[in-house]
């Protein structure tokens, strides 16, 4: 039988270049002559911005110092075990790198019963163990500490989750098992599958301690001697830990139910690692934890050879790497500082944006309008956001009030952007309206100011083509709602300076938005792509296909909603412009429809109505609509929809669009909510054949989204 040290020596093998994490042992003796106690503190000697990971290597030097606490405790020379992290971090579970790298599934099961057999010895030992969650926990970090008798938190840590699902993975060192017995199924339902779902949710330290997964909170300040005096107690006897009974009726059955009604709700059954999750948590019923440890390992092997983690892992490394790296950014030294912010337009757009420069850069900014009333009303609703955030305890009252005294509004362009470094415009889409107040603009700013125009469609070049200096013009495209979508496209003009440039990259930065460099191209990215794909949805309507047919049709692709439901959000108005844009460009690619038209002459903002609490097709809608009689299954639609998108990204490439496929998918994850499952949507395509089939060749290379050839 392969002992735990031969089969992390193995895995270690397969992942030469792990980060290793230590597991330093110390001795000391507890307050109130409670004993001698060994403290492990888990540290990979890199700083907070490097958390601790658990590799095959880093796991066999766990086993190790429990090799050694394991033998002292059988000789009473200890009476219990600690578990703690480096400063500011507890442990984030497993190396995603090296799980990049395995190639079979015997591989992959051998990891997953490796972090078992390690962490299974921490319940076993002669004496009681305690977890100290003293900073971020995720993953197999919450999992080491579910292995212990006690667990304390602290009320400073940050973020704490078990993210597996949100990747493609199940919670496989002992999560899905132990947590539903430790605070019930409900409960570990909520932080396995929904927080996971709900673009990976953290849990602050108090919530931890509320669910009951630790047994009690400390401030961070004094945290690990707090924990140290409290387990004293426990040991002697003084403190009792008394944890309410699970129940394991019907409730149990209730919240595995919920569970999948969520899972569907956000991945239609398009993704497995939520449902393999449940499973594991509807089978944990009986307590059994060997056997939903074996239920786990599985999962693993499975999961880890399939394609929805690979492009789970892929999609975690551009939002965490390229995204903070935008490929072909100037050199960032060339940026001008900006000490103060022009927003032309006070509308809802203008009014978020500026919220977002005031809070993020902390420079003045002023809004200009038409007339004082809306002027007011944009500096109004800006102040009002403050409030908020200050109800919610997010700012001080110090803070408000200063953030409050930066934004102003004015209708005197002069005065307002006379000594302004970066002027953004967020005016009516029309070439027209835009190219007089960028002429307005530039007649008063300084001569090292940017412009930069949030348009979603129109040409930055053209824009910019009648001014003095159209090498200070940028294309700086937001997404709605502003505060919670990170992307921002930033377009280059034809003309743009890399000075502006770079000053717009710095800018973003600042903003904590993730920046993607497009060439001056109709619609960018994500409009370009969202408009095909919708465009090709209408058309498969306006021909016969029922409305309800064309929109299950792309169910199996998981998306956060469905096509017409993300109409009524954009807005059919704008969705119109846009495809009208794309069509005066590529007139045999994107279409008008005219049914599409037809709703927007009506002033419906949409095809739903939301009477009954769900989305029902308005008859009202439905009168107004002529469809033709070519009836599509609704595997023929979506064959149809993402050959147009295959075929579209294909020819943006070609285009030079964006640099690489990698862009496309960072723009669809950051800017769209294109699940992380999918790893965006090339990956998909890649995997569903779709890609070859329209373009003759993938648009990764093997291993990149997929598992190694």
């Amino acid at each position: 039988m392969t002992t735990t040290a031969e089969l992390l020596k193995g895995a270690a093998e397969l992942f030469p270049d792990e980060v290793v994490t230590q597991a330093h042992v110390r001795h000391l003796d507890l307050p109130q002559n409670a004993g001698r106690f060994a403290l492990i503190t888990l540290d990979n000697g890199l700083d907070h911005t490097k958390p601790t990971t658990f590799g095959p290597a880093s796991l066999a030097l766990l086993n190790t110092a429990i090799d050694q606490v394991e033998k002292e405790a059988a000789d009473g020379t200890i009476v219990g075990v600690g578990l703690t992290g480096k400063p500011f971090i507890f442990a984030v579970g497993a190396d995603l790198k090296g799980v990049e790298l395995l190639r079979s599934r015997e591989d992959a099961l051998a990891i997953g019963q490796g972090g078992h057999a390690v962490f299974k010895r921490l319940s076993s030992l002669a004496v009681p163990t305690f977890a100290y969650y003293n900073g971020a926990a995720m993953g197999g970090g919450v999992e080491v500490g579910l292995h212990c008798s006690y667990r304390t938190v602290s009320a400073a840590l940050p973020a704490f989750s078990l993210p597996e699902v949100f990747l493609g993975l199940v919670p496989g060192w002992g999560g899905c098992a132990l947590l539903p017995n430790l605070i019930g199924a409900e409960r570990a339902v909520k932080v396995i599958i929904e927080n996971s779902l709900n673009q990976n949710k953290q849990l602050k330290g108090e919530q931890v301690y509320e669910l009951g997964i630790a047994d009690a909170i400390f401030e961070g300040a004094d945290f690990l001697e707090q924990s140290l005096i409290w387990t004293a107690a426990v040991l002697r006897g003084e403190i009792r830990i008394a944890r309410p009974e699970v129940d394991r009726g019907d409730a149990w059955h209730e919240a595995v139910v919920r569970g999948r009604a969520v899972a569907d709700s956000k991945v239609h059954g398009a993704a497995p690692a939520a449902y393999r999750a449940l499973d594991i948590i509807d089978a944990a019923r009986d307590g059994d934890l060997d056997r939903g440890f074996d239920a786990e390992d599985q999962a693993l092997a499975d999961l880890i050879m399939g394609g929805e983690l690979r492009s789970g892992i892929y999609a975690f490394n551009l939002v965490q790497k390229r995204g903070k790296r935008p490929a072909g950014a100037p050199d960032k030294s060339l940026a001008r500082p900006v000490t103060k912010v022009g927003v032309v337009g006070a509308g809802l757009m203008a009014s978020q944006l500026a919220m977002l420069f005031a809070r993020r850069l902390e420079v003045p900014v002023v809004l200009t309008d038409i007339d004082q009333e809306r002027v007011d009303k944009g500096v109004g609703y800006v102040h009002g956001e403050i409030d908020k955030l200050l109800l919610k305890g997010r700012v001080n009252q110090d803070k408000a009030n200063r953030l409050k005294a930066l934004v102003t509004g004015s209708l005197d362009k002069a005065a307002a952007f006379g000594d302004a470094d970066f002027v953004i415009e967020a005016v009516f889409e029309e070439m027209g309206v835009k190219q007089k107040v960028f002429a307005e603009v530039e007649a008063v700013v300084p001569e090292h100011a940017i412009l930069a125009t949030n348009t979603s469609s129109l040409s930055v070049s053209e824009m910019a083509s009648k001014l003095k200096h159209p090498e200070r013009v940028v294309g700086f495209h937001f997404f709605n709602p502003v505060a919670v979508l990170p992307l921002l496209e930033i377009v280059r003009g034809e003309q743009t300076d890399d000075a502006s440039l770079a000053t717009a990259f710095g800018v973003a930065k600042k903003l904590k938005k993730t920046a993607v460099l497009t060439k001056d191209a109709p619609a960018f990215v994500v409009n370009r792509i969202l408009t095909r794909f919708m465009g090709e949805i209408q058309n498969v309507i306006d021909e016969g296909t029922p409305v309800d047919v064309a929109e299950r049709g792309i169910e199996p692709l998981g998306l956060p909603m469905s096509p017409l439901v993300l109409l009524e959000l954009v807005g059919p108005a704008i969705g119109l412009h846009v495809s009208q844009t794309l069509n005066r460009a590529f007139p045999d690619r994107f279409t008008v429809s005219e049914n599409l038209k037809r709703v927007v002459e009506a002033g419906k903002r949409g095809f739903y109505v939301h009477d009954s609490g769900k989305p029902e097709l308005d008859p009202e809608v439905l009168a107004l609509m002529q469809q033709g009689d070519t009836v599509l299954t609704e595997e023929q639609v979506r064959d149809r929809v993402l050959d147009a998108v295959a075929q579209e990204i294909g020819l943006m490439l070609e285009e030079g669009v964006v640099a690489e496929a990698q862009d496309i998918d960072l723009c669809l994850i950051t800017g769209a909510g294109w699940p992380f499952h999918l790893g965006g949507i090339t990956p998909y395509l890649d995997r569903e054949g779709v890609s070859e089939r329209v373009n003759g060749k993938p648009f990764l290379a093997p291993g990149v989204a997929s598992v190694p050839a």
